[in-house]
């Protein structure tokens, strides 16, 4: 999946800055889709390029003038495409799944402090997701088709470290 889809998607919720999406991506979008602020003006940049956004500039006395960017009917026709295209999965590349097929050459201290260090950052993850559904998503069965479906992704993500937390625990007890 591109970034180029990811803005679009946030963008067809609602207008935004580049600022603001930055934000979004950090606060709401991190389980499914990761960018850099640097990432995410150059791609604005290249979708106003291709015609699928609108900017409007906003003056204001104190700070450098924003820019306000929105979808527009390309954008919004391009994005309904590309979402009812199938998706491809996306592949597995994790070095610490591939170790463990040479496990008889890992020395265990230094694997177990590999582990430990995933378990924390998962775990810090994990606390941000649920941080993310407890402001967002309290009342999921009450919001509307759009923020349920963004509910569910989040759930996914939710789920996924889970497991992972839970695949930790077996790996440390068979170390």
């Amino acid at each position: 999946m591109a970034l180029k889809y990811a803005l679009l998607c946030s963008l067809h919720e609602s207008s935004a800055t580049g600022y603001e999406l930055t934000q979004r991506f950090r606060e709401r979008m991190g389980n499914v889709w990761n960018a850099s602020h640097q990432q995410i003006y150059r791609e604005l940049g290249k979708l106003l390029d291709a015609g699928l956004l609108e900017v409007e500039t906003v003056h204001q006395t104190d700070r450098p003038d924003r820019k306000l960017y929105r979808i527009n009917a390309a954008g919004e026709t391009a994005l309904a495409e590309w979402v009812n295209l199938p998706a491809k999965r996306p592949a597995v590349r994790d070095p610490m799944l591939l170790k463990m097929f040479a496990g008889d050459l890992m020395d265990p201290n230094a694997f177990s402090r590999e582990l430990v260090r995933n378990r924390v950052e998962w775990e810090r993850q994990l606390a941000e997701y649920r941080a993310i559904e407890e402001e967002f998503f309290s009342h999921p069965q009450q919001l509307p088709r759009h923020y349920q479906l963004q509910y569910l992704a989040l759930r996914r993500g939710i789920m996924g470290l889970q497991t992972w937390l839970a695949w930790a625990g077996e790996v440390e007890e068979a170390l």
